[in-house]
């Protein structure tokens, strides 16, 4: 029953000023930081505003087997992480989870019940999936498949 849910792979932390944010996690030991590949590798996108969305700036630390992340979304266009800021103010936006398959991962998630916010997907169909659990879970969760684990 816990299939997508196994395997935590990221926290992610919704941010007014990145750099700033980086340099304080750095002055207490987590870090260095890379920014995210570019979201412009996504070649099929469903989320609510695509300037919005291609406006995100992420970073990314390890910190032993969990990544890191910060998200800075645009001041300019809306996204779901900008209505985060402007509502709650800085702090966990989602929990991230990897799958082996994200689109069977979407269906299990949708079967139970679960409204999708955004998702995208990269030619060899690796990508992610926002899911609105705010509301009942207290924080939104994804699930994801990176380029990277494609063989």
């Amino acid at each position: 029953m816990s299939y997508p849910f196994e395997k935590l792979h990221h926290i992610c932390i919704a941010v007014r000023d990145i750099e700033e944010k980086m340099r304080y996690f750095e002055s207490i030991g987590i870090g260095p930081w890379t920014e995210y590949p570019p979201l412009a590798e996504y070649t099929e996108i469903d989320t609510p505003n695509i300037d919005g969305f291609m406006n995100l700036r992420y970073v990314q630390a390890m910190i032993g087997d969990i990544e890191l992340q910060l998200v800075q979304p645009s001041s300019e266009f809306d996204s779901p992480q900008k209505r985060f800021l402007d509502t709650c103010g800085e702090g966990v936006y989602h929990i991230g989870f990897v799958v082996d398959d994200v689109n069977k991962g979407e269906t299990v998630l949708k079967e139970r019940g679960l409204k999708v916010i955004s998702r995208g997907r990269r030619p060899d169909q690796s990508g992610f999936d926002y899911f609105d659990t705010r509301k009942e879970g207290g924080v939104t969760l994804l699930i994801r498949k990176s380029a990277t684990q494609v063989k």
